[in-house]
C-alpha cells in the first residue's frame, strides 16, 4: 500500500517535532518533509511534491496564506491543511480563501488531525464546523458601505451617537439611520454586538 507522503509546516520545532512523532509508524502516513517558515514550505513542496501539506498559519517571511497561494500558482491541485492556534474569523476566512482544504486547531485531539489527512488525501470535505459557520456567516453578509465602516470605526472605540456625527459631520439621526444598516447587515442587535462582530471579522481593528 502507498503511503500518504506528508509535509510539516511549522516555525516552532518542538510542536513540529510533536507533529511528526504523531505520523510515525502510522501504515498509511509519511512524513517526507519538514519547513520552519513559508519560503522553506514553498522550496519543500517543489522538492518533495507531498500528497498533503499541515501549514501553520504566521510565521516569519512568508506567512501560511502567503505560502498556500504561492504553492497552488505553481501546482493547483496542492492539498494544504492548515494546523494554527489562532481562530479568529479573519484568519480562517483568508485561508479558506488562499485554496485550504481544511482549517484545523493546535489543539485538536490526533484522530481528528489523522482523520483530516486521509479524508483531505482522498477528496473528501473535511471542513469542521466552525469554519462552515465562519463562511456561511461572511457569505451571508452583504459589503458595507465606507460610511457605514467610518461609523463602525467610532462605534468600536466606543463613541457615542454625538461624538460619531461631530467626527464624521453628519446629523444624528444619519448615524441612528447608519447603525440600522448596520446591525441588519451583521446580523445583529444592538452596539455592543456590533463591536464585537466588526472585530471578530476584521472589518475594524483595534488600536
Amino acid at each position: 500500500m502507498n503511503k500518504i507522503r506528508l509535509l510539516v509546516v511549522d516555525d516552532h520545532p518542538v510542536f513540529r517535532l510533536g507533529i511528526v512523532s504523531m505520523f510515525h509508524d502510522l501504515p498509511d502516513i509519511e512524513v517526507i518533509g519538514e519547513a520552519a517558515d513559508g519560503l522553506e514550505a514553498v522550496e519543500a513542496y517543489r522538492t518533495h511534491r507531498p500528497d498533503v501539506c499541515l501549514m501553520d498559519l504566521r510565521m516569519p517571511r512568508l506567512s501560511g496564506v502567503e505560502a498556500i497561494l504561492e504553492i497552488r500558482r505553481e501546482f493547483s491541485d496542492a492539498r494544504v491543511i492548515v494546523l494554527t492556534t489562532y481562530d479568529s474569523d479573519e484568519d480562517i476566512f483568508r485561508a479558506v480563501q488562499s485554496g485550504a482544504k481544511s482549517y484545523l486547531l493546535k489543539d485538536s485531539p490526533r484522530d481528528p488531525i489523522l482523520a483530516t489527512v486521509r479524508g483531505v488525501f482522498s477528496g473528501q470535505d473535511m471542513m469542521p464546523k466552525l469554519v462552515v459557520d465562519v463562511l456561511s456567516l461572511r457569505l451571508d453578509r452583504h459589503e458595507l458601505t465606507a460610511r457605514e465602516i467610518e461609523v463602525l470605526r467610532h462605534l468600536v472605540r466606543g463613541r457615542s451617537n454625538k461624538e460619531i456625527a461631530a467626527n464624521l459631520a453628519i446629523s444624528e439621526r444619519t448615524v441612528k439611520f447608519h447603525l440600522g444598516g448596520l446591525f441588519a447587515k451583521l446580523k445583529v442587535l444592538d452596539r455592543t454586538q456590533a463591536a464585537v462582530t466588526a472585530v471578530r471579522l476584521g472589518i475594524v481593528e483595534v488600536g
